[in-house]
């Protein structure tokens, strides 16, 4: 039955990675302006702005609509791109439950299924935003690296379902890692973002100087670097109080495993870091004053700080955490 299942669970990322790959052309497609219809003509009471009618929605400096406000054209692409990475996520969601199901567990016990989980998770927290604020144009920078996340779990870090090892097995895991992943989820649609303000910020600059850029026009289809900041400071603000209880709970359940809150173990120191960085960021965004570049510069670095967490302390690292793969 455990062997059915795990096969059944391959199956379903199988299944999922295929759908993102249609979402990611989609999305891709919407951003390239061919996926998008002729703009609708504007209402009268919008045309009437000489005349005492109600200005036009502001833009960013891209001439996207602001976030929040109504498009202005029919992104056939974009939603197709929405509908099929919902499916995506509910194959992908499959594939989480059936994992766990075969080993009867909670599948969060190794690299593999940590990666196949936060990928899920990074996936229905973009879906759950889109309920609240468009942010399709971040389609493409989201299901990408979760596609590619996906590929590498399954070449790479695969490995066969397993019983815990003990110090796994408490109620801590459940609540320790599934706000760590949720926090980390929160964190990579942030980065997203700050990577294409960063990007933007430069086009915008060079039209100032009366050089344009030539390459890159899909992303004058995009807000402007102002809007993508705020988005990306909305995220972090969110993860932020997230974080810091993963790192208040992997403290409460080491004291519980291990008789002791802190061990300066690398995992914990690098949670640790992770913290400090993205708490100067907030800080200094709110008290300095600091947004645009410099802003972006310390987000990203807080993400690279929680690639090495994942990707380098996990592997490279000897120590009590060496098992995990998040907090």
């Amino acid at each position: 039955m455990g062997e059915s299942l795990a096969s059944t669970s391959n199956l379903l990322v199988y299944s999922a990675m295929t759908v993102y790959v249609v979402a990611f052309v989609a999305f891709s497609l919407d951003l390239s302006g061919r996926g998008r219809a002729a703009a609708a003509a504007p209402s009268r009471a919008g045309a009437l702005v000489g005349a005492g009618g109600a200005p036009a929605p502001s833009t960013g400096t891209t001439g996207a609509p602001a976030a929040g406000e109504p498009a202005h054209e029919r992104r056939a692409a974009a939603a197709i791109g929405v509908t099929t990475t919902w499916l995506a996520l509910l194959l992908h969601t499959g594939a989480v439950l059936t994992r766990g199901l075969s080993a009867g567990r909670v599948p969060w016990g190794n690299m593999y299924e940590f990666t196949l989980t936060g990928s899920a998770v990074v996936t229905a927290v973009f879906v759950l935003v889109l309920l609240r604020r468009d942010l399709r144009y971040l389609g493409a920078f989201v299901v990408g690296p979760v596609l590619l996340s996906l590929g590498v779990a399954l070449a790479v870090l695969y490995t066969e379902a397993a019983e815990l090892v003990p110090a796994l097995q408490s109620y801590w895991l459940v609540i320790h890692v599934s706000v760590a992943t949720v926090s980390s989820a929160l964190f990579v649609i942030a980065f997203s973002a700050n990577v294409l303000q960063l990007v933007q910020d430069r086009r915008e600059r060079l039209a100032l100087a009366g050089t344009p850029p030539r390459r890159g026009q899909f992303m004058d289809k995009l807000p402007g670097s102002v809007e993508l900041e705020r988005a990306a400071y909305r995220l972090i603000a969110l993860s932020f109080p997230l974080w810091s209880f993963t790192l208040v709970a992997g403290a409460i359940w080491a004291e519980r495993a291990w008789g002791r809150y802190w061990g300066w173990d690398p995992k914990e120191v690098w949670t640790f870091v992770i913290w400090v960085v993205y708490a100067a960021y907030l800080h200094a965004r709110a008290t300095r004053g600091w947004d645009g570049r410099r802003a972006a510069y310390v987000a990203i670095a807080g993400f690279v700080c929680l690639l090495v967490n994942f990707g380098v302390v996990n592997v490279f690292f000897p120590g009590n955490h060496s098992y995990a793969g998040i907090g």
